[in-house]
């Protein structure tokens, strides 16, 4: 029978260490919808590890992944996108989850605008410029759309209107004061008085879904983080950060 020096066994010890150490979690990339901005990094401090959010419009990710990009979860603004992906084999359908129910507001910075007059201050001569985000590109775009075309006024306000390619650079429009008012998110109004909520079935709801994508199935990360939004803890901070929650939790 051979015998190996005792030399051998003491130079493959610490290769032995080296191939049985375990290997580092692989970060978790998460594409966000741009109302999220403010929540993110408390989100991600709560849920622990290596995660990095990166916020958006949710039409833009849905685009960037199907094409490749390296995200391991969407957060949409709605449930369309993340089912658009699960259709096209390129997201685990069943690890989608209704994960918040966004808000949209009637906002101004200018104290003279009276937001609790409703939709018909849009009118007022006062406001030249009324921001939306884009219909083509966010669900808040489109909420706004159905808003203003239940109330009687998408073609007569269509002069005013200019477009966020999301609902943060919407939200900047307002608050510099290049629109005079806009329809803007709950979540981004944290802290900032005023605003009309417009009430439930004046627009489709926002129902904002969370899905894991094909890259992220191999990242165990990806489906611990839907779980903690789901839970106790995660649907506490997503509430503190204005969103409206869905029934039932893990």
């Amino acid at each position: 029978m051979t015998r190996f020096p005792r030399w051998a066994f003491l130079l493959m010890f610490p290769l032995l260490l080296v191939t049985q150490a375990p290997l580092a979690a692989a970060p978790l990339r998460i594409a966000a919808a741009s109302d999220l901005a403010p929540c993110m990094p408390t989100l991600a401090a709560a849920f622990g590890g290596e995660s990095s959010g990166t916020t958006g419009a949710s039409g833009n990710f849905f685009a960037q992944i199907r094409n490749g990009a390296p995200f391991d979860i969407l957060m949409s603004a709605d449930t369309g996108y993340p089912q658009a992906l699960a259709d096209a084999g390129l997201a685990d359908g069943a690890s989608l989850v209704v994960y918040a129910l966004g808000q949209l507001v009637l906002w101004s910075s200018d104290p003279r605008l009276d937001t609790s007059a409703g939709l018909q201050m849009l009118n007022d001569p006062a406001v030249r410029r009324i921001a939306i985000a884009s219909p083509e590109l966010a669900p808040y775009g489109r909420a706004a759309r159905a808003a203003l075309q239940q109330a009687g006024l998408w073609d007569r306000l269509q002069h005013k209107l200019v477009y966020g390619e999301n609902i943060a650079q919407t939200m900047q429009f307002v608050e510099s004061g290049s629109a005079q008012a806009g329809l803007v998110s709950r979540a981004h109004l944290q802290g900032r008085p005023g605003g009309w909520t417009l009430p439930a079935g004046s627009y489709p709801a926002l129902e904002q879904g969370a899905i894991v994508t094909l890259r992220g199935k191999a990242n165990p990360a990806a489906a611990r983080f839907l779980h903690f939004l789901r839970s106790a803890n995660g649907r506490a901070l997503l509430a503190g950060c204005g969103f409206v929650l869905p029934p039932g939790r893990d």
